[in-house]
């Protein structure tokens, strides 16, 4: 059985091809709007917001907080955005559905329910775009204090 597996293995062996260009990479495949040079000659929207990260400090266990994440539209072709998600169930994002236009200015509200938890939590947005790259991650961070209850 030992010798089979042993000759199968060598014939294997023997049956590829010992020419090096058929493991080079055609680059003419690849398909990005930004050269290898750098250049970024595209006229995709592009989002720009005015902060990505946000610390409410500290807030008591059961507090519901929100904040607005403002953004504007600094490419050249209307921004959409096409899905938010929190990293868990607490943590609740609203977009805008409608296109913006370049140039326009909008916002993303960032619900946090602190039912349930306690000390440092850190959460994280992630937004689904038209612009490249495709994803942005928004950052939200808060310390909750747990209230000593009465005896």
């Amino acid at each position: 059985m030992k010798k089979t597996l042993f000759a199968v293995f060598i014939f294997s062996l023997c049956a590829c091809s010992n020419n090096e260009n058929d493991n080079a990479i055609n680059t003419d495949i690849v398909n990005n709007s930004s050269s290898a040079n750098g250049k970024n000659d595209s006229k995709l929207p592009e989002i720009k917001f005015e902060e990505e990260e946000f610390d409410f400090g500290k807030i008591t266990q059961g507090e519901i907080v929100s904040h607005a994440f403002s953004f504007k539209n600094i490419g050249k072709q209307n921004l959409i955005i096409s899905g938010a998600s929190g990293s868990c169930g607490c943590t609740v994002p609203h977009w805008p559905k409608e296109p913006i236009k370049a140039g326009e200015e909008n916002k993303i509200n960032v619900v946090f329910s602190s039912e349930g938890k306690s000390g440092i939590q850190e959460k994280t947005i992630t937004i689904v775009t038209n612009c490249e790259p495709a994803t942005r991650i928004l950052r939200i961070k808060t310390e909750i204090i747990v209230a000593e209850t009465a005896k």
